[in-house]
C-alpha cells in the first residue's frame, strides 16, 4: 500500500495542510509537519471526523428546514386568526345595525315600532375562542417537538422524501427528480456558492446539499445494473464452493515457483504444466477438493481490485523466504490483506537451503501481528520449499481446512455474476476476459455486461484451454464475445436479454465519460510549472527505472543534488528492468514522472500510461536527464522581481493645454524616457507620486523614447501638480528567472 502524507490527505479533502494538522492533533495523533506519514488508523480517524462534520451540516440544514416549516405554519395560523377576527367584527357591526330601534316619522305614525331582536353573539365566548387560538400558537412548538419524540420512541419512522441519484447527474436531471424547474435549482445553487448551467454535472456532495434545500434526502446509486440489497437466498440453494487464493509476498521469495510446482503436481487432473500463459486464474484438484488460485502481479493488483469493490479473495497465502525474512513488500502485503479482512496463511519458503532458521522469520512475523499457533497465536505457518515440494501438500491441506471453517457457499441455480480478473485484446479472437464466477452458472450464449461493455458469450475456455459449455461458482473461465476490453476488477453480470445488456452498457458508458472529464490531469515535465502554480506543488516525484543497479545509483545521486530548500526531488521508487504497469499505476497515484534509462516500457505499461495520462521519459544519456529535470525545477521556482531605473529628467517649465491638462517641459539628464514606463515624481528628494508616462512628445510629434541630452514634453497619468525643478525618475519592473545555483 502506498503510504500517504499529510498534505496529500489534505488535498483529497480540499483543506489546507495546517487545518488537517490541527485536526490530527485534536484527535491525539503526534504529527510534526505536512510531510508526516498518515497511517491507516490516522486516515480512518480523519475520515470519521469529516463524516461527522458532514452529518452536522446535514442536521443543520434539516433543522433550518424544520424551523422554516414551523414559521410558515405559524404565519398561516396568524392569517386565519386575523380573518376570523375580521369576520367576527363585521358580524358584530352588522348585528348592531340591524338590532337598532327603528322609529317612524311621528307625523305619519305616532307608534314606535320595535323590530324583533335577533340572537346576540356572546362576546365572552368570542374572547375565550381568541385566547384559546393564541394559546395554541404559543404551544405549537412544544406540541411539534413532543410528537416527534414520541414517534421516535415508538420506533415509527416519519415519511421522508428520498430520491435515488447517481453521481455526476446533471442540473436538469436533478431538477426533474426534485420536481422543480431548472432555473429554481440554478438559483439555489448560486445561493450555495456553486455556479452551474443546466447541463453541468454535479458531484455527490453538491447534489446532497441542494436536495436538502428542497426537502429531499439523497440515496446514491452505486453502479447501474447491480442492486445494493439482494434478495436473501434460500439456504437450500446454497452449495459449497472452492476457495479463492491469492499468493502475495516480496520479490524473489518464491511465489511463481510455488505456483509452478502446484500446477505441475496436479496429478488428479493429469496435467504437467498445461496452463495457458495469458490467464490470470486457474483451478487445482487436490485429494480433498478444488482450490482456485489467482495469478496476480502482486499486492498492487490485489488492492486495485479491492478498491474497485471486487472482494474476490477468500484467503491470502503470504510467501516469506527464510534467507531474507520479512521485507518491506512483505509488510505491505500484510497491511493490504488486513485492510481487506482476509485470513492469512504464511508459507516460509526455501527451507531446503542449508542453515535455514524459521524461528527468526516467526519472530519477525510476530512483530507484524502474525503470531504462530505454536506460540499461542492464531496465524497458520507452514514451512515449505517450492523447489523440492517440501510442505506443499500440508499447505494445500491448511488452505482447505481454513476454507472449511469459513463455510464458503454460493447458489449455482441463478444468473451468473462474477469479477474480471484479467483482460487483453487478441488479434485473432478480439477482446478476451478472464472472469471468476462468484454466483450462478454461466452458459454459452448468455448476454452479459462487464464494466462499460456488453456482449454475448461466444466461447468459454478453462485454464487449460479446453472449451466449456457452463461454469459454476469459484471457477475461472476465459470468455470471448465482449464489445471491448474491460478492466481488472470490473463486475460481470448476466442479463435477461441482449437489449437490457446494451442499455446498461450505454448508461455506464455515459457515467464513465463524465468521470473521465472530471479527472485531474496528471503531472508531466512540460506542464510542471503550470501544475505547480495551480496545485502548489513544491516537490517533484520521480520513479527511476534503469538497466543496471549502477545506473540507478548514479541517477539518484545526480538528481537528488538538484534539490534546493524551496524545491525537493523525491525519488519514490527505483528499480531495474523495463517500465511495467505497476510503475505506471504508482506514478498515477503519486503524481510522479517515470524516468527510464536504457530501457523501454512494455505494452501493458504503454496502455496504462495512455489511460492514466502518466508522463514516461526515456533517455540514453544521463546529462539529458539532469538538464531536463533542472529546467523543470527552475520553472517551478518563483521569479525574482527586480526594478531597473531607465532614466531621469528635470522639469523646466509647466504648460496648461485645454482638454489635455498639465504638460511638463523636461530635460532628460540620464538614460532615456520611454512612453508607458513607470515614473516617480521626486520633489526635494521625496517621492510624492508614482504613476505612468502616458504621453511623450518632441516638438509636435509623438515619440516612443527620448534619450539623454534632449528636451521633451511629458504627461504624467492622473497627476496635475507638477512644478519646475521636480525630478522624474522612470523605471521598469523586470522578472528574472531564478537558477538553481542562485536559489
Amino acid at each position: 500500500m502506498v503510504k500517504k502524507r499529510v498534505h496529500q490527505i489534505a488535498k483529497e479533502y480540499k483543506v489546507s495542510s495546517e487545518a488537517l494538522l490541527s485536526i490530527l492533533r485534536e484527535l491525539g495523533f503526534k504529527v510534526r509537519s505536512h510531510m508526516s506519514v498518515v497511517d491507516d488508523k490516522m486516515a480512518l480517524a480523519v475520515e470519521k471526523k469529516f463524516e461527522q462534520e458532514k452529518e452536522a451540516v446535514k442536521k443543520e440544514y434539516a433543522w433550518k428546514r424544520q424551523k422554516k416549516e414551523e414559521r410558515e405554519k405559524r404565519e398561516e395560523l396568524y392569517k386565519k386568526i386575523e380573518k376570523i377576527k375580521s369576520r367576527l367584527k363585521a358580524k358584530e357591526l352588522e348585528l348592531k345595525r340591524k338590532e337598532g330601534i327603528k322609529r317612524f316619522d311621528k307625523r305619519k305614525d305616532t307608534r314606535i315600532r320595535f323590530k324583533k331582536p335577533k340572537k346576540f353573539v356572546d362576546k365572552k365566548q368570542v374572547k375565550q375562542s381568541v385566547k384559546k387560538t393564541f394559546a395554541q400558537i404559543e404551544s405549537f412548538k412544544k406540541i411539534k417537538r413532543y410528537r416527534k419524540k414520541t414517534t421516535e420512541e415508538l420506533g415509527v419512522e416519519e415519511p421522508t422524501n428520498v430520491i435515488q441519484v447517481s453521481e455526476y447527474a446533471s442540473v436538469a436531471e436533478l431538477a426533474s427528480l426534485l420536481g422543480v424547474k431548472p432555473a429554481e435549482l440554478i438559483a439555489k445553487l448560486l445561493e450555495l456558492g456553486v455556479i452551474a448551467s443546466m447541463n453541468q454535472r454535479l458531484d455527490m456532495d453538491t447534489i446532497q446539499t441542494a436536495a436538502l434545500e428542497f426537502g429531499y434526502n439523497v440515496e446514491e446509486v452505486k453502479e447501474v445494473g447491480i442492486e445494493e440489497e439482494e434478495e436473501k437466498e434460500d439456504g437450500k440453494d446454497l452449495l459449497s464452493r472452492a476457495p479463492v487464493i491469492t499468493i502475495m509476498g516480496h520479490v524473489d521469495h518464491g511465489k511463481t515457483s510455488l505456483l509452478d510446482y502446484i500446477r505441475k503436481s496436479n496429478i488428479i487432473a493429469g496435467e504437467s504444466g498445461g496452463i495457458t500463459q495469458h490467464i490470470g486464474a486457474y483451478e487445482v484438484n487436490s485429494s480433498k477438493g478444488k482450490i482456485t488460485f489467482l495469478d496476480t502481479p502482486g499486492h498492487e493488483a490485489f488492492t486495485a481490485m479491492r478498491a474497485r469493490g471486487a472482494q474476490i479473495t477468500d484467503i491470502v497465502v503470504l510467501m516469506v523466504a527464510v534467507d531474507d525474512g520479512v521485507m518491506p513488500q512483505t509488510t505491505e502485503a500484510i497491511d493490504h490483506a488486513k485492510a481487506a479482512g482476509v485470513p492469512i496463511i504464511v508459507a516460509i519458503n526455501k527451507m531446503d537451503l542449508p542453515g535455514a532458521d524459521s524461528e527468526m522469520v516467526k519472530n519477525q512475523l510476530s512483530k507484524q501481528g502474525l503470531v504462530p499457533e505454536e506460540w499461542g497465536g492464531k496465524a497458520i505457518i507452514v514451512e515449505t520449499s517450492a523447489k523440492t515440494g517440501m510442505g506443499v501438500d500440508k499447505l494445500l491441506e491448511m488452505i482447505l481446512l481454513q476454507a472449511e471453517m469459513m463455510e464458503l457457499k454460493a447458489n449455482p441455480n441463478r444468473r451468473a455474476q462474477g469479477v474480471v480478473v484479467e483482460s487483453r485484446l487478441d488479434r485473432g479472437r478480439g477482446p478476451i476476459a478472464t472472469v471468476l464466477i462468484q454466483k450462478g452458472t454461466l452458459k454459452n450464449g448468455d448476454p452479459f455486461v462487464t464494466g462499460i461493455y456488453y456482449g454475448k458469450v461466444r466461447a468459454m475456455l478453462d485454464d487449460k484451454g479446453i472449451q466449456l459449455t457452463s461454469a459454476g461458482p469459484a471457477q475461472p473461465v476465459l470468455i470471448l464475445g465482449a464489445s471491448g476490453v474491460p478492466q481488472a476488477g470490473d463486475s460481470f453480470i448476466v442479463t435477461e436479454s441482449d437489449q437490457e445488456a446494451k442499455e446498461l452498457s450505454l448508461k455506464r458508458m455515459r457515467l464513465y465519460r463524465e468521470k473521465e472529464l472530471r479527472r485531474k490531469k496528471q503531472i508531466s515535465l512540460p506542464t510542471l510549472k503550470e501544475h505547480a502554480v495551480e496545485e502548489g506543488v513544491k516537490e517533484l516525484k520521480l520513479i527511476i527505472k534503469a538497466d543496471v543497479v549502477g545506473s540507478i545509483e548514479a541517477l539518484s545521486d545526480c538528481l537528488e543534488k538538484l534539490s534546493v530548500p524551496d524545491l525537493k526531488v523525491n525519488i519514490i521508487h527505483k528499480g531495474t528492468g523495463a517500465v511495467n504497469e505497476s510503475d505506471v499505476l504508482l506514478a498515477a497515484a503519486s503524481d510522479a514522472v517515470v524516468i527510464g534509462f536504457h530501457i523501454r516500457p512494455d505494452m501493458r505499461a504503454k496502455e496504462a500510461a495512455q489511460r492514466e495520462k502518466v508522463d514516461i521519459r526515456l533517455y540514453d544519456v544521463i546529462y539529458e536527464i539532469e538538464k531536463e529535470i533542472k529546467a523543470a525545477l527552475e520553472g517551478m521556482l518563483e521569479p525574482e522581481i527586480k526594478e531597473v531605473i531607465t532614466g531621469t529628467a528635470e522639469v523646466r517649465e509647466i504648460f496648461r493645454i485645454p482638454k489635455v491638462g498639465q504638460v511638463a517641459g523636461c530635460y532628460v539628464q540620464e538614460g532615456s524616457l520611454i512612453r508607458g514606463d513607470k515614473v516617480r515624481v521626486i520633489r526635494d528628494g521625496v517621492v510624492i507620486y508614482d504613476s505612468t508616462l502616458s504621453s511623450l512628445r518632441r516638438f509636435k510629434d509623438d515619440v516612443k523614447e527620448v534619450t539623454s541630452g534632449f528636451e521633451c514634453g511629458v504627461k504624467v497619468e492622473n497627476f496635475e501638480d507638477l512644478k519646475p525643478d521636480d525630478i522624474l525618475e522612470s523605471y521598469q519592473i523586470v522578472k528574472i528567472a531564478k537558477k538553481l545555483e542562485e536559489a
